[in-house]
């Protein structure tokens, strides 16, 4: 079956050689192609596609198609930034209006005025910090951190994410407005497996770009290495396919490399790869906490009834003993994520009545809560140590301190 190429415009020619976009698929033209086409109007634009496919080069090249060039241009990782301090971040704030703000500073919505501002990971952004971005996007109106004096912006944003956005949006993550505000355009960046013959050629530059720079004998790939890079999924994109390749032209400078020799580099055997159903960003972590909770109501329940054994003056030593069996052989059929956890010491012999109350009568968020509470209390209010027991993202503690009143 003959493919056909769509012809490259001058255009489009011009933003490869620009920013060092390698390739001549069809997928990738046409996203390129679209990110010219819409860089002239103001339009909202999201690009989509897996981590490590080169989703950053798209507003890159909507920047300098469009009217806002000679302006600034400012990146922004949202998930790199926490979510106490997001707010200020991108919005600015006023002297005095958290501890540690000791002069007013402006935001980057303020210090990029007329010109992009691409926010990646847009996913990442907390609910309420959604909100402010979603009134930018209507209106060009921001508040800052502290302060009740609206200010006016002249920005353009485009956003990049490798979350299903629908998905988070039915699952009360993200926006149905916001998402709709962003996605006026989608660009959608493929996978570098669908790229077919790209893969060879990117293999190629990066080689021979690190031979340059390193001034070391370069590497060239025999058929057998080809035929493999092109039959293998690269979960990790062009991220982890110049990874591998900068480790061979390392470790086998001057080498003609093989299937064999390529094989050596791989995370797996590589040519019978099977990608997870999500990605590790998408991993749900309500499995795993259904688990430690259904453990804990076990616990309880041998706990309650240790009590009444010990109240009837038997001897609670074989049942302390099955107990502990029982519950080694629940620990050993968990993921090893949750084995990794080491909840507070557990008083068997206490009055108190929060720990005497029937497991029955518990729901999960109280659980939940009940465990978060104790491990502050533990690690003395510190929520960093506290976030690292619980063996969970510090903005996920932060999120769970609010929502449960724990502050």
């Amino acid at each position: 079956m003959q493919i056909n190429i769509p012809e490259i415009s001058a255009e489009v020619q011009q933003a490869k050689m620009r920013f060092g976009i390698v390739g001549n698929a069809p997928a990738l033209i046409g996203a390129i192609s679209r990110a010219i086409q819409v860089a002239p109007i103001d339009l909202s634009v999201l690009v989509t596609g897996e981590s490590g496919s080169g989703k950053e080069f798209f507003p890159q090249i909507i920047h300098a198609f469009s009217p806002r060039k000679h302006n600034r241009y400012i990146a922004v990782n949202c998930g790199a930034i926490p979510e106490g301090t997001i707010d200020s971040e991108l919005f600015g704030h006023e002297k005095g209006s958290f501890t540690g703000a000791v002069s007013a500073r402006k935001g980057y919505f303020e210090e990029a005025d007329g010109g992009t501002i691409f926010l990646d990971e847009v996913a990442e952004l907390p609910l309420t910090t959604q909100a402010r971005l979603l009134r930018v996007l209507e209106s060009g109106e921001f508040l800052k951190v502290g302060s009740s004096t609206v200010q006016k912006t002249n920005i353009r944003v485009v956003a990049a994410t490798n979350v299903d956005m629908l998905a988070a949006v039915e699952a009360g993550r993200f926006r149905e407005d916001l998402y709709y505000r962003l996605s006026t355009v989608q660009i959608q960046v493929p996978p570098l497996r669908d790229r077919g013959s790209d893969i060879t050629l990117l293999a190629r530059k990066f080689a021979a770009d690190f031979s340059e720079r390193y001034s070391m004998p370069p590497v060239a790939f025999e058929e057998s290495a080809r035929s493999a890079m092109l039959h293998y999924r690269w979960p990790g994109n062009v991220r982890q396919l110049k990874n591998v390749v900068e480790q061979i032209a390392l470790f086998d400078a001057g080498d003609k490399v093989n299937a064999d020799t390529l094989s050596q580099y791989m995370p797996d055997t590589p040519f019978v790869y099977t990608p997870a159903t999500t990605s590790r960003r998408e991993h749900s972590y309500e499995q795993e906490r259904e688990l430690l909770f259904n453990m804990i109501f076990r616990m309880q329940s041998e706990i309650d009834a240790l009590k009444a054994a010990v109240g009837g003056g038997e001897r609670p030593c074989a049942r302390i003993a099955a107990t502990t069996a029982h519950e080694a052989e629940v620990v050993a059929d968990m993921p090893s994520s949750l084995v990794k956890y080491n909840p507070a010491p557990i008083d068997f012999f206490s009055t108190d009545s929060t720990s005497t109350q029937p497991a029955s009568s518990l729901t999960l968020e109280e659980t939940e809560r009940e465990t978060i509470r104790r491990s502050l209390e533990n690690n003395g209010g510190r929520r960093k140590a506290t976030a690292r027991e619980l063996n969970i993202s510090e903005r996920t503690l932060y999120r769970k301190i609010k929502e449960y009143g724990l502050e």
